[in-house]
């Protein structure tokens, strides 16, 4: 048993995240204006790897949107309602 953690399924779930929350995450690191990838991926506990994946897929989405000058991501409106559906799928878990 690690240290700190009361069983094994404590362990897996400071391991493993599911899909939507590290999306959740990745958005509210990104709630300021202008966000780098980097405070990005350490905000949300990211490799650069994933993080490649879910700017990607949340650029796709329309949830963010990058500023080419800048290098740096903002969030949209639709973010605000992501949130609010994962929060209220968080109440049924």
């Amino acid at each position: 048993m690690i240290s700190g953690f009361e069983d094994d399924k404590s362990v897996l779930e400071a391991k493993y995240r599911k899909r939507t929350e590290i999306i959740a995450s990745v958005l509210e690191a990104a709630k300021g204006i202008g966000i780098s990838k980097t405070r990005i991926m350490f905000t949300a506990y990211l490799s650069y790897k994933q993080l490649k994946e879910y700017l990607n897929e949340l650029l796709d989405k329309e949830l963010l949107v990058c500023d080419l000058h800048t290098r740096t991501y903002n969030i949209t409106p639709k973010r605000s309602k992501f949130l609010e559906l994962y929060a209220e799928l968080e109440k049924v878990e």
